[in-house]
């Protein structure tokens, strides 16, 4: 097939794949306003479809319009989003959606320029907001796209950097068509998703088998290349789980940057502390204290390593603390704000029915 037959052909086994075997029943495909979609998009960084429909729902229940989540709280944009992980993502909507407010009146704005000024959203999160939303013509390149297309086309190189970043992105941009963008940057997330996956790729039912490169070789699992291999630097941080005899958690919130920003947290042990600060901070009222098992938690860019030191108190959590960022929390009873699933974890460690830790 010439050179300039295949953008054609490529789509047309797109489109066509897409009308018979496409995903079309997912939540955000209903009713598809850029707010929607914007919503999913954010939600689906990283994180799976199975996963997202039931915090995307309850999302969209709670928050439905971008003056609604506009006017929250971000203690309650956060809560709706535990257990999602990677919480910038919400604190980034949440600030999106007042600029949305404040800049372009509550409109959700729709030229790729202004999205693009949005905190939180790149250059393929807002062509896939304008096109699927829309019908805009949008070349879009997330990570499934990035799969396809380095396998089909053989492209070598991390995507992550420059040189193959700019390779994608004109196949993407070539491959796009003009009229059924939306169909089309659609079908191409569902094959990365489904068929054209990391690892044991279903190429006998894929659309484009018997025109990619990397599935004529036999090294379909080469493409895309993987991010060089480097060694993540270890953090460790003591945290202090105080709970009193009716079961109350003592939490503290954590300041707006850094890891697990706006989220509740276990007070930490700063360096050069030792739990004998919180002892005598805590006075008369510890009964016992007791180290809890290490556990690692990975991020991105480093390995956190987590030391939980559990305190008893012999009365109920009345004792005075200075600052106004903590709060007794008793799981069942009343509601907190977004939590880091370590937090999340370790809580429910210590209030299991019947555990006496």
């Amino acid at each position: 097939m010439s050179r300039d037959k295949l953008p054609a052909d490529f789509t047309r086994r797109m489109l066509e794949w897409f009308h018979h075997h496409g995903r079309k029943d997912l939540p955000w495909q209903q009713d598809p306003t850029p707010y929607r979609v914007w919503i999913s998009e954010i939600m689906l960084q990283q994180t799976r479809v199975a996963t997202v429909i039931p915090y995307y729902e309850a999302f969209m229940a709670r928050f439905p319009t971008v003056e609604a989540l506009a006017a929250a709280d971000e203690d309650e944009v956060l809560h709706h989003w535990s257990g999602l992980g990677y919480y910038a993502r919400a604190r980034n909507l949440h600030k999106a959606a007042r600029l949305i407010r404040s800049q372009h009146r509550g409109r959700f704005p729709q030229d790729l320029d202004q999205v693009m000024t949005l905190p939180g959203i790149g250059r393929s999160t807002a062509g896939a907001i304008l096109s699927l939303s829309l019908g805009q013509h949008h070349a879009i390149l997330d990570g499934n796209v990035k799969r396809v297309l380095a396998r089909h086309f053989a492209v070598e190189g991390w995507p992550g950097h420059s040189a193959t970043a700019k390779r994608l992105w004109a196949l993407s941009e070539a491959l796009t068509p003009r009229d059924s963008a939306a169909p089309y940057n659609q079908s191409m997330m569902d094959l990365g998703a489904t068929l054209c996956t990391r690892r044991r790729p279903d190429c006998p039912a894929c659309p484009l088998a018997g025109s990619c490169m990397a599935h004529a070789q036999g090294t379909e699992e080469r493409y895309p290349s993987p991010r060089p291999t480097r060694k993540l630097p270890q953090r460790e941080v003591q945290m202090l789980l105080i709970r009193d005899p009716e079961g109350a958690i003592l939490l503290e919130k954590r300041p707006p940057a850094g890891i697990w920003g706006g989220l509740w947290s276990f007070p930490e042990l700063t360096p050069g502390e030792n739990e004998h600060v919180w002892r005598k901070r805590l006075g008369a009222a510890i009964g016992s204290t007791r180290e809890l098992p290490s556990r690692k938690h990975a991020f991105s860019h480093f390995q956190l390593i987590i030391h939980p030191w559990l305190f008893l108190l012999e009365k109920p959590g009345s004792t005075v603390l200075d600052g106004d960022r903590l709060v007794w929390y008793k799981p069942g009873h009343n509601t907190i704000g977004g939590l880091a699933a370590p937090v999340q974890s370790l809580l429910q460690e210590i209030t299991q029915p019947g555990e006496n830790p």
